[in-house]
């Protein structure tokens, strides 16, 4: 999912339009990475 959001934001970076959605996306994407790789390791070292 977070993989996605970045490529369409990239997408409209490159295009130019929606710029300030497309660097929204960007964020939001990398924001939902860094979160799910948290609650990965938190996930392993529960075990």
């Amino acid at each position: 999912m977070w993989l996605t959001l970045i490529i369409v934001g990239l997408a409209l970076l490159l295009v130019g339009v929606f710029v300030e959605a497309a660097k929204f996306l960007i964020w939001l994407g990398i924001i939902i990475l860094v979160v799910s790789a948290v609650m990965s390791l938190l996930g392993r070292a529960k075990r």
